[in-house]
């Protein structure tokens, strides 16, 4: 009480405050307690929030001029990645940032197509398209998994009018890629037959990958893209037989016990043939008519035609006759009549003569041409590339152990069941000329020779860092029987008499006085050789070349003496 009292005779005004009602005093501590929390509401720094992250610095310089413009007040993080605004603020300066285009993000599209200029070249067009085009493919691309960021290029020739100057259109496509991720090879050819398809007369095969390494993503073309493919087909088809091999012995034999190998020999030869054969003899029947002519002609004993131009008929006129038996009409009548029986005549001599050939003057002609399609067959044949021409496959089998331990070969049948299995699983054809070897022998790990102990290295080195630490304990020994007990035996004779003797009246304290002497004596020379044992111990772990020429020159001392 007397220390509050002091305090209060110091500040008068704090006195008057306590003589205050509760009330005024609690209405006091309340408005200045909301003082103090007002006060620091508003010295507290603004809630900042990340607008945009990891933007490049074209994109970062536009943005901050943007928000400068807007009156927006912004932050830059200490790395530089990032763009901080007010908390309250974020979403409204994303929308209106939005609407101007930010940020682009690298890469610029059709929206340059937007700023057209009058009166621009045709070069200027051009070159502004193409760049449309290439930013529109490296978005496309971005929008990938795997890619972080893309770049695409592309060589689009002009076109020409003449065949020979003609060239094709190039791509290239460089792609930055997360850390740790990668691109498989069908997301390669999915980026290669994107960017083939959005240029006309772009080949997928005139397309390049490339990441951020420098590596070759698309596979090359030409001669060295065959070498690897085939060293790739080879390959596979090796590790694949290999594989089904000891999968199917591994359980037989056990694990460890079977080696094999194989080795595809494969044509690689690219073939065309084509072979045009010829059949003009073939059956009638088979055969396709193309044309059919067919004449005929037949003349028998008759006169040459003959007649007056322009009569109604052409037949030759009748033979004159007198008439002296008959009157006219009655000719006339015996001429028709003699007219309708050469008529009848000549018409059963015709059906006569087709029936049966009269003898006599005659002529037939008969002409028939039947002209046949030329039976022909035209085969081209192109062989595939990459025919499997030979296989050989080469097995060892290790011994088995029996019940006693001890390694023995497999038996016949157990080695012939392994080569069918062998076969079956490597699909052997004799037609093809494969080769199959199973052998059965001991492997090297099974029969290791038995090295003498003595000349096992490491029992050597055994050996040797045992005798190290022997020299170093006899070494020590040494010292110690040399050195430290003459020297502690020394310091506590001196000791002894350097104190002195204090008269005692009876035997029974020099006795015990004695006693006393001696036990001091012991236990300092016991710290002192526990003190010198020690530091030889330091000594000789250090420098044991040192203590070694000691012990020598103490035993040459020794020896002579």
């Amino acid at each position: 009480m007397s220390q509050a009292s002091a305090l209060l005779a110091r500040f008068p005004a704090a006195a008057k405050l306590g003589q205050l009602p509760k009330p005024v005093l609690i209405g006091i501590a309340s408005g200045i307690l909301a003082l103090v929390v007002v006060i620091a509401l508003w010295a507290r720094p603004a809630d900042y929030k990340v607008l945009f992250s990891n933007l490049e610095d074209r994109d970062g310089g536009a943005i901050v001029t943007a928000l400068s413009q807007m009156n927006v007040p912004y932050r830059i993080s200490n790395n530089g990645t990032a763009i901080l605004v007010p908390a309250d603020q974020v979403h409204a300066t994303r929308l209106q940032l939005a609407e101007q285009g930010l940020p682009q993000s690298g890469e610029v599209g059709f929206e340059l197509l937007d700023n057209a200029q009058f009166g621009a070249s045709q070069f200027t067009e051009q070159v502004t398209y193409q760049r449309a085009l290439e930013g529109e493919l490296a978005s496309s691309v971005e929008a990938l998994y795997n890619i972080k960021s893309a770049r695409v290029h592309l060589a689009i020739p002009q076109e020409s009018l003449f065949v020979r100057q003609r060239q094709d259109p190039t791509a290239s496509v460089l792609v930055t890629l997360y850390a740790g991720r990668s691109l498989s090879e069908a997301q390669v050819a999915a980026i290669t037959w994107l960017v083939s398809a959005s240029i006309p007369k772009l080949s997928p095969d005139k397309v390049s990958v490339v990441d951020q390494t420098g590596r070759l993503l698309t596979q090359p073309s030409g001669e060295a893209g065959l070498q690897d493919n085939r060293r790739s087909l080879v390959n596979d088809v090796e590790q694949r037989t290999v594989q089904r091999i000891t999968t199917l012995l591994t359980p037989l034999v056990g694990p460890g016990n079977v080696r094999a190998q194989a080795s595809a020999d494969f044509d690689f030869a690219i073939r065309e043939q084509t072979s045009e054969v010829y059949r003009p003899n073939q059956s009638p029947n088979d055969a396709a008519v193309r044309s059919k002519q067919t004449s005929s002609s037949d003349q028998y004993d008759v006169l040459p035609p003959a007649g007056v131009p322009g009569a109604l008929t052409n037949q030759p006129p009748a033979n004159a006759q007198a008439p002296i038996d008959q009157p006219p009409q009655a000719q006339n009548n015996a001429a028709e009549q003699n007219a309708q029986g050469n008529n009848a005549d000549n018409n059963e001599n015709g059906n006569a003569n087709n029936d049966d050939a009269p003898d006599g003057p005659m002529s037939i002609q008969r002409d028939s041409t039947i002209n046949y399609e030329v039976d022909r067959t035209i085969s081209h044949v192109k062989d595939p590339s990459g025919s499997l021409r030979r296989l050989s496959v080469a097995v060892v089998l290790n011994y088995r152990l029996n019940d006693e331990g001890e390694y023995e070969p497999l038996p016949e049948a157990t080695l012939a069941n392994i080569e069918q299995i062998v076969r079956d699983a490597m699909g052997y054809s004799q037609e093809r000329g494969d080769t199959v070897s199973v052998i059965n022998s001991p492997f090297s790990e099974n029969h290791q020779p038995e090295i003498a102990l003595w000349k096992d290295p490491q029992y050597q080195s055994l050996a040797l860092e045992a005798l190290k630490y022997l020299l170093i304990a006899l070494a020590v020994f040494i010292i110690w029987r040399k050195v430290g007990r003459p020297l502690i035996e020394s310091l506590g004779q001196a000791r002894t008499a350097s104190e002195p003797a204090e008269p005692d009246s009876s035997a029974a304290g020099a006795l015990r006085r004695s006693t006393e002497a001696d036990e001091m004596r012991r236990s300092s020379e016991l710290s002192r050789y526990e003190d010198n044992l020690q530091s030889t111990r330091e000594l000789a772990e250090k420098d044991p070349r040192a203590v070694a020429m000691v012990l020598r020159t103490w035993m040459e001392k020794n020896g002579k003496s």
